[in-house]
């Protein structure tokens, strides 16, 4: 929010927008419940919303209708139970698998003390998708290849081989190790050869045993790019550019600058507009009808180069005679201004088309004449 004082600042819908500092409705969003600030509801508000693709504010009232605290809810302690429609009936609160409270949801307006905001489902009427439920298989990848990452370090970052065991009995068939003995022989290995500190070891075997080595090849062995590419997957899903996840992907300036606009634009913004037009149509309403909250998009740093490119663009489409003064303060987010509505072209432009000067008027006609009657030549004039 537009941060002018220690409030945000919303915008009236009544007239020409006006910023208000304050309001109750500041207040609350200030200090929405005393366990939170403001920053820290907004960020868990997020969070939950892109984590469980759900996001749950219940608001307390006081005396009036007005409520006095908002909190978020878990999502995973939501039950939601349909009703006849599309609309849900009410909204259970679990603890410990039991009821905790319910809030009913009125079947004609929608309205509930408990808001869902949620991302859209193509496969559910209540429930909202997570971004993770489509990077699930790209999350496991990535951390199975840490894992087995860690395993292969662990063991000196290559699979130890085999020990073949191949002795026969007196008819000239093959003997197995019994269950003890196969277990006594793991144990001297791993206690023996196990982890990074006996990596290179030599091994020694007695009697009819062999040791086969087995190794990787470094293509095998290339688990970072499959990392990468995990990261990329998962970060597309969440709608980040990989040049901002520390993925190589011809990282330079220019393009981690426009990886940020892009991020801003196309991922930031729309999941604020979803927020403020939830929050607008459930929590505003109720301090006033023409009260709006407006995330203040102009102010982010990231976009500073939009807005002087905006600039840029406006100025020339004045100077032009494209626009009015009025459209491009419009244009900037500027208040109107009284006389600005005209029209302004360079004074040295003239119609497509015309030959020559403009033909003299009257009074220029007059001004000749009395040129050419003066009494003074140049002789006097000189002198």
């Amino acid at each position: 929010f537009k941060q002018k004082t220690a409030y945000e600042m919303l915008r009236s819908l009544v007239g020409s927008e006006m910023c208000i500092r304050d309001s109750p409705l500041l207040d609350l969003l200030s200090r929405p419940n005393p366990l939170q600030s403001q920053t820290e509801f907004f960020n868990s508000y997020m969070g939950y919303l892109l984590l469980s693709g759900n996001s749950y504010c219940l608001k307390v009232g006081g005396i009036t209708n007005q409520p006095r605290e908002l909190h978020l809810l878990r999502p995973d302690r939501i039950k939601i139970h349909g009703g006849s429609n599309a609309m849900p009936s009410r909204y259970d609160y679990l603890l410990n698998g039991r009821v905790a409270d319910s809030y009913d949801v009125d079947q004609e307006t929608g309205y509930s003390d408990l808001k869902q905001t949620k991302l859209w489902n193509p496969l559910d009427d209540f429930y909202g998708c997570s971004p993770l439920s489509a990077a699930a298989v790209e999350v496991d990848q990535h951390n199975l290849s840490s894992k087995h990452n860690i395993n292969l370090l662990n063991n000196g970052a290559r699979p130890s081989g085999a020990v073949i065991f191949k002795p026969k009995d007196d008819g000239g068939f093959n003997v197995n190790l019994s269950d003890s003995q196969r277990q006594q022989l793991l144990t001297d290995l791993n206690n023996r050869f196990g982890g990074t500190n006996n990596a290179g070891r030599p091994l020694l075997l007695e009697g009819d045993f062999d040791w086969k080595e087995m190794g990787l090849s470094p293509r095998d062995m290339d688990f970072i790019n499959l990392k990468h590419m995990s990261a990329t997957d998962i970060a597309m899903c969440f709608g980040v550019p990989s040049q901002l996840v520390g993925v190589p992907d011809s990282q330079t300036y220019s393009n981690v600058a426009e990886a940020r606009l892009a991020l801003y634009e196309e991922t930031i913004i729309p999941h604020l507009r979803k927020i403020e037009s939830d929050l607008n149509e459930w929590l505003a309403i109720q301090f006033g009808d023409n009260l709006n909250i407006n995330f203040d998009v102009d102010q982010i740093p990231a976009l500073s180069e939009r807005r002087r490119r905006i600039y840029e663009n406006v100025v020339s489409a004045v100077n032009a005679g494209v626009m009015t003064r009025n459209e491009a303060r419009e244009a900037v987010g500027l208040s109107p201004l009284d006389g600005a509505d005209d029209l302004l072209v360079p004074a040295n432009l003239f119609p497509l088309g015309a030959v020559g000067a403009p033909p003299p008027d009257a009074s220029n006609e007059d001004d000749a004449a009395e040129m050419e009657d003066d009494p003074f030549d140049e002789d006097e004039v000189e002198e």
